[in-house]
């Protein structure tokens, strides 16, 4: 949908703005606290060095960068022959000009996100845990809700303002740690009038520095919890199957395993915020998404269609509201979209012994391990630095050549 998509990007340049000004602020403030006479100016300067270096990195690297720090790796297809098969399906159904690459986690907690500057050159990054607790409708549910980001165009100024935050979070706490060496130099002048000047400008300045990252986050956090409706509505539509989703989402929220790769930059990007501290209850200004019981409420009301006019019917409804959270060219195709019935496939319940050996699995997997499956019913795990040509069952002893 153009108009969507234009509406994401004018939204996303304007928090690119705002943040990119923040940064610039704080290279001024922290300029003239060390640098009275003209040192605001030099801070602005190295401020925007920093922010073009980092731009720049992550629009060639940056999807990498996260994908890296996400401890994802590229799998093939023989590694999970299921989840390649879904994300072509959403590639097709989401008429993408490439197919995503595929990225597996080796994470138990599940959730799962999506990068890439251009559709062209775009990913799927998905945990091992989420792969071994979901049937397929609702993987496909949570496939189509990162396509859906990915020909949004969410994915690229996420990318960017990850990294902008990252910068004015850095240089923040470098002013604020160098206080502690000995604070800011004075000017040459030596008036009192001078002096009281300065001490002003430091404290403006050491207020700034703790404001500007909350402030920068809130505006990061803000614009990712509305483009989690954006996505749910376009993953209904990619499915015609509001169901699949909503389990899935109840599931990942339901997960008691802490994400250990995740942290506050890369944390808006995943279908469910993997941040949310045990027994406690994220405000909405803190939370990097929309609650997911309010979520679930809305892909549930879905009864009439998959269209984005029937999302929108499904928001109102539980929202109690008539803000508009599709755009009007979405809304003005009414074109009937019927929903699907569910795939009969097999349900993963919990953090049962299966679910935690199909999890064990993928991540052998991931990590180039092979298998054997002996004949006493055995599956042997082979390590991929196993140098021996053949190997016995510890089971029943029969031998196994791995030429």
């Amino acid at each position: 949908m153009w108009e969507l998509i234009q509406s994401n990007r004018r939204k996303s340049l304007v928090l690119f703005i705002s943040m990119g000004v923040t940064l610039l602020l704080l290279g001024y403030f922290f300029g003239s606290a060390y640098y009275p006479d003209g040192g605001g100016f030099i801070g602005i300067f190295f401020a925007f060095v920093i922010w073009g270096i980092l731009s720049l990195i992550s629009y060639f690297s940056g999807s990498k960068i996260l994908l890296a720090v996400s401890g994802a790796k590229e799998v093939t297809k023989e590694v999970h022959p299921q989840l390649f098969n879904i994300v072509e399906e959403m590639k097709i159904s989401a008429s993408l000009p490439a197919m995503p690459k595929v990225y597996i986690i080796n994470e138990a907690a599940p959730n799962a996100f999506a990068t890439g500057i251009k559709p062209e050159n775009s990913a799927v990054a998905v945990t091992a845990g989420l792969l071994a607790r979901l049937n397929r409708d609702e993987l496909q549910g949570v496939v189509a809700h990162e396509v859906s980001h990915i020909v949004n165009r969410d994915v690229m100024f996420m990318t960017f303002s990850g990294i902008m935050l990252g910068s004015i979070v850095l240089i923040s706490e470098v002013f604020l740690r160098s206080l502690w060496l000995g604070g800011g130099r004075y000017s040459s002048k030596s008036s009192k009038s001078s002096g009281q000047g300065q001490m002003i400008i430091m404290i403006v300045a050491i207020v700034f520095a703790i404001l500007a990252p909350i402030l920068a986050q809130l505006l990061y956090f803000a614009i990712s919890r509305k483009r989690e409706y954006l996505a749910d509505a376009s993953a209904v539509r990619y499915t015609r199957y509001p169901e699949g989703l909503a389990s899935a989402l109840e599931k990942i929220s339901d997960s008691s395993i802490d994400l250990k790769t995740a942290n506050k930059v890369t944390a808006p990007m995943y279908i469910v915020n993997p941040l949310k501290p045990k027994g406690q209850k994220l405000t909405n200004l803190s939370s990097t998404h929309p609650p997911i019981s309010e979520r679930v409420r809305i892909l549930r009301s879905m009864s009439g269609g998959a269209n984005y006019v029937d999302y929108q019917n499904a928001f109102n409804k539980i929202k109690r509201s008539k803000s508009p959270i599709i755009p009007s060219s979405g809304l003005a195709d009414q074109t009937p979209i019927g929903l699907k019935e569910a795939s009969i496939t097999p349900v993963a319940l919990g953090l049962n012994k299966q679910t935690k050996r199909d999890t064990g699995d993928i991540m052998m997997k991931v990590n180039n391990y092979s298998f054997i499956n002996c004949s006493c019913g055995l599956k042997i795990k082979i390590p991929p630095d196993y140098k021996k040509t053949e190997l016995f069952c510890p089971r029943c002893g029969t031998k196994h050549s791995l030429i």
